[in-house]
């Protein structure tokens, strides 16, 4: 899941969807009704997260750098390296992240509504 009016999110999302060769990954903006199912579903407050949301079907969630390692990870290749991250501590990367994403908007703009997937698209992201 992901914030859906935000430019730099939105950039995201089409890096992965093109380097998701097992076609792993469904999207779901933050703001839409299967975002909202789902993270009911499992307790997340997205008042308390300002962050990429990672769900892993009767697994875990994950957020912030950790969802993003977690993500890169599954590219194959070089893509794996991103792995040595994950000795960073948590709270060092995402303050990084938290970083980022506190100015995003100011960084990389906004858009006033979100994405509409193109019909190609259309099956990567949730209803």
């Amino acid at each position: 899941m992901f914030d859906g009016v935000c430019n730099l999110c939105n950039s995201a999302i089409q890096f992965v969807i093109k380097r998701d060769k097992k076609n792993l990954y469904k999207f779901a903006a933050l703001q839409s009704d299967a975002a909202t199912a789902l993270l009911k579903e499992r307790g997340i407050d997205t008042s308390k997260i300002d962050s990429i949301i990672l769900i892993d079907p009767n697994t875990a969630y994950y957020t912030k750098s950790s969802a993003a390692l977690e993500i890169g990870k599954t590219f194959g290749g070089g893509w794996r390296l991103l792995g040595v991250f994950e000795w960073v501590p948590g709270p060092v990367r995402d303050w990084v992240y938290d970083l980022i994403a506190k100015n995003r908007y100011n960084w990389f703009g906004k858009q006033n509504e979100c994405m509409v997937p193109t019909p190609e698209l259309k099956s990567k992201f949730l209803d």
